[in-house]
């Protein structure tokens, strides 16, 4: 069987700047045609990674190559990169085809080829009849469209994309990304995207990196990231989660107990911890239900009070405040909000969700 081609490996990179530690001992491996994303909360290092990809910056320690050959000493330019950063650096006295263009000019393509590669990177971001606009005159989702023809039409090894859309409106944000993917996937071009947005990482992405303190988390794809966090952070920042905190009791081999305020749960087993050992336990909103039937088959069942009511049209958003553990305050969705029985705000209410829904991880030093 062919080994898949790494187009990007990151080994061991760490950045200072003084003091402080922006990146620490990165490693990672892109292939050929995967869309990778950098997802963390400001700070975090995701964006001093790219720009060491890129070549704006160094690593003060460890290697990066692409295809292969190591770049230390290639200057960006030369590093066959197509970029498209949260400031498009559109030239406004350029027409969109000019824009597109441009890289191939620079690149002293042959004329006729110019012409048809421009017509054909037109077509694939669909703005056949608006190639002699100038960025003024487009919409912003359509700035975008001309920013990732420029980045793609010399057809480069890698291309890298830092938070293009988050200037956009909700909707039309939501639109790109899908549009980004499809053009991404049509063409199979390796693709390291940056963000904060964690829709956008789990929509777009066929592998996802959590990073938080300058330190990689966890690399995965969008279903195992999402289903099977490496720890409590990756399970707080990706999706809506809430976390309780207590200790670690008996576990067999598919489950732990877990004493929370007065109560005893019973969470996912796996997890290597002592008895009497301080821990945060996640949980999705969406593996909680709203009970009605006492012959629900549920592990952990308690009583709640409803704290908070946000309807978000496809769903209600209930925060349940739940007295027996200690007064903690989950999150759940009711994704049938026409159907099911509305329930008010300090109504009293059951809620249930399954041990292995429950993961328990080791509450993290300060």
């Amino acid at each position: 069987m062919e080994q898949a081609q790494a187009v990007v490996e990151i080994k061991n990179v760490t950045k200072r700047f003084g003091d402080f530690v922006a990146v620490k001992q990165a490693s990672l491996s892109l292939n050929k045609g995967q869309f990778l994303t950098i997802v963390g909360p400001s700070g975090c290092g995701k964006t001093t990674l790219l720009r060491m990809v890129a070549g704006f910056i160094d690593p003060s320690e460890g290697a990066i190559a692409i295809k292969g050959q190591p770049v230390a000493d290639v200057p960006p330019a030369k590093r066959n990169i197509g970029m498209v950063f949260q400031r498009l650096a559109l030239f406004p006295h350029l027409t969109a085809a000019q824009n597109i263009a441009y890289p191939l000019r620079m690149r002293r393509f042959d004329r006729a080829e110019i012409a048809d590669r421009v017509a054909a990177y037109l077509r694939l971001v669909k703005l056949d009849d608006l190639g002699d606009r100038r960025p003024n005159e487009l919409s912003g989702g359509q700035q975008q469209r001309v920013a990732i023809a420029r980045a793609l039409v010399f057809e480069p090894d890698l291309l890298l994309v830092d938070e293009p859309c988050s200037a956009l409106d909700k909707k039309l944000r939501e639109e790109m990304q899908l549009e980004f993917r499809r053009i991404q996937q049509e063409l199979g071009v390796t693709t390291i995207n940056v963000t904060h947005d964690q829709r956008e990482a789990l929509v777009m992405s066929d592998q996802i990196v959590v990073m938080n303190g300058g330190e990689i988390q966890q690399t995965d794809t969008p279903e195992d990231m999402y289903h099977v966090p490496a720890n409590g952070f990756v399970a707080r920042f990706i999706g809506m989660t809430s976390v309780l905190r207590g200790t670690a009791g008996p576990a067999t081999a598919s489950a732990r107990e877990v004493c929370v305020g007065d109560a005893t749960l019973l969470a996912r087993g796996g997890q290597p911890l002592e008895i009497g050992q301080a821990v945060e336990c996640a949980i999705r909103a969406e593996q909680i239900r709203i009970l009605d039937d006492a012959s629900d088959d549920f592990e952990n069942r308690f009583e709640g009070v409803v704290a908070q009511r946000i309807f978000e049209g496809d769903r209600i958003v209930y925060s349940i405040r739940v007295p027996l553990l200690g007064d903690a305050e989950l999150y759940v969705f009711d994704h049938d909000p026409l159907h099911n029985r509305r329930h008010a705000e300090r109504a009293a209410i059951t809620i249930g969700w399954h041990a292995a829904d429950l993961f328990p991880f080791p509450t993290p030093e300060t």
